[in-house]
């Protein structure tokens, strides 16, 4: 959780910084930050649309320019051909259930989380599919 943590500073998101790392077989397999695509713009130099319109935490995703911390990390692993199936995904927040969706169709197998996130559904399917959610509070963070 450390090193989502420390991948969660370079986070270019106006509102929050999140980080992820999956890991298998206790190696680390790739990382993700949530913020702008690549050569894109960055969300604090170009603005935020759901801060401007003050949209709630959990709701109108499709409003961000910026992708997940969780999706970065699964694209990563699609663009470099690293097979994640039956990995752990750390992150600094709970995926919403557009990331949990992704998780589940990429094969992992659990969900290491410190901090929640208000989804619902997020929640749901991750249940449904069988993955399990550990949560490491701040304070057992070493």
């Amino acid at each position: 959780m450390n090193i989502a943590e420390v991948v969660s500073q370079r986070s270019t998101c106006m509102r929050r910084r999140v980080g992820a790392v999956i890991v298998s077989g206790k190696r680390i397999l790739t990382t993700g930050y949530n913020g702008a695509p690549t050569g894109l713009e960055h969300c604090e130099n170009y603005g935020c649309i759901r801060v401007q319109q003050n949209v709630p935490s959990g709701e109108r995703h499709e409003l961000c320019r910026g992708l997940h911390a969780e999706q970065n990390a699964i694209i990563q692993a699609a663009l470099y051909g690293v097979s994640i199936r039956d990995g752990i995904i750390y992150s600094t927040h709970h995926p919403c259930a557009v990331c949990a969706k992704m998780i589940v169709n990429a094969g992992l197998q659990k969900v290491v989380i410190r901090d929640d996130y208000p989804d619902q559904m997020s929640k749901e399917l991750l249940e449904e599919a069988g993955i399990v959610i550990a949560i490491i509070k701040s304070s057992e963070i070493e």
